[in-house]
């Protein structure tokens, strides 16, 4: 891995992007992104591929570029199963986590979705969800979370935590510090969470302290206000939330990344330019977006204000140390990965097991 001091500060900006496609035909300038400037890692959506042949071509593509590059590229997905699903429909999808845990089939889910995306060229997935599942219906988490008691949640989140590790798979821990707390979708408004600090200490943010102790390495923060806590800013724009609460409080040392700054919490409350710069200057490690066309101005203006001292560079060169630690720890190579024609069958065999299991068990309450 390429040591810190041999990157410019270009190089180093680049590693704090974490650039999602999201429409087949920005593909090309992503990748424009990645020769240019260096960016560290991709997100890619179901919409990016028709099915598994044209996942592996992308997936190739984006790896040889980042070959190219000092840093190897993150290549991301959000596979957390369920509602939240982006894996090509050759794959058959998981249940969801509260389902999975209802039936004790974590450890087996796990494995299975860590085994896929492995073998489909991915390295980092922003899952598991450490949420509480607080409301029986109309909220953005619901099924998503494990469960509604924070053992079992703590529980299947270090489970899931430690096989994504088997297979080198950085996992993203979310949404801290708890979108279970409110129904709001962030995708759509900015939550407020109205849960007193203390009670947030005491039940939702447990499962993320519990996963932090035992070895989680990024930290997904949501665009989520806290009513005694943030002071009016979302989490994810908030530095005393950032460098305070996660840094110091709850002494986290390990990648902090925004959820995507262009859900309409914060594109309508600050505009994508100024969330950008925003997101860095509170002390995000990566800052999450989906591409659009103009984006290079945006970066531009980033390593402009880096080079003119109005982002700290000690603050940069902090960031860069854990993404360059995470991705060594982890590591993360761009190597090509071949074209396996009966991995959908295998997997699938393996998720026909599983759900199963849960037809059979609840048959048997039945």
């Amino acid at each position: 891995m390429e040591k810190l001091e041999n990157l410019s500060i270009e190089e180093k900006v680049g590693q704090m992007l974490m650039v999602g496609v999201g429409n087949k035909s920005y593909i090309k300038n992503v990748e424009n992104l990645i020769e240019k400037y260096k960016i560290g890692g991709v997100l890619l959506y179901k919409k990016d591929y028709k099915n598994y042949k044209e996942l592996n071509q992308l997936v190739n593509r984006l790896r040889a570029l980042g070959r190219k590059n000092k840093i190897p590229l993150f290549i991301a997905i959000d596979q957390e199963g369920g509602r939240v699903n982006r894996m090509p429909n050759d794959f058959i999808n998981l249940p969801s986590a509260n389902k999975l845990a209802e039936e004790n089939l974590v450890e087996e889910a796990s494995d299975v979705t860590g085994k896929m995306l492995k073998e489909t060229g991915f390295n980092f997935n922003f899952a598991p969800v450490l949420d509480i599942k607080r409301f029986k219906s109309n909220q953005a988490i619901g099924d998503r979370a494990f469960s509604e008691d924070i053992d079992v949640v703590s529980r299947c989140g270090i489970t899931y935590i430690n096989k994504m590790k088997e297979y080198h798979i950085v996992p993203a821990i979310k949404h801290f510090p708890g979108h279970g707390a409110t129904k709001k979708d962030s995708h759509l408004t900015l939550p407020v969470i109205e849960e007193s600090n203390e009670n947030l200490e005491k039940e939702d943010l447990v499962p993320f302290k519990r996963a932090m102790e035992n070895g989680a390495d990024v930290l997904l923060v949501g665009h989520l206000r806290i009513k005694h806590v943030t002071h009016g800013y979302p989490a994810s724009m908030s530095k005393s939330f950032v460098r305070k609460y996660i840094r110091k409080k709850n002494r986290f040392n390990g990648i902090v990344i925004t959820d995507d700054i262009r859900m309409k919490a914060i594109r309508l409350l600050y505009g994508t330019k100024r969330a950008l710069i925003k997101a860095f200057k509170a002390g995000n490690d990566i800052v999450l977006f989906k591409y659009n066309p103009g984006d290079e101005g945006l970066i531009d203006k980033i390593i402009k204000e880096s080079k003119d001292g109005k982002i700290n560079i000690a603050k940069i060169n902090r960031s860069v140390r854990r993404i360059l630690k995470v991705k060594e720890k982890y590591e993360i190579e761009n190597e090509e990965i071949p074209y396996l024609e009966n991995l959908p069958q295998d997997i699938n065999v393996k998720i026909d097991d599983i759900k199963n299991k849960i037809k059979g068990n609840v048959n048997e309450k039945d």
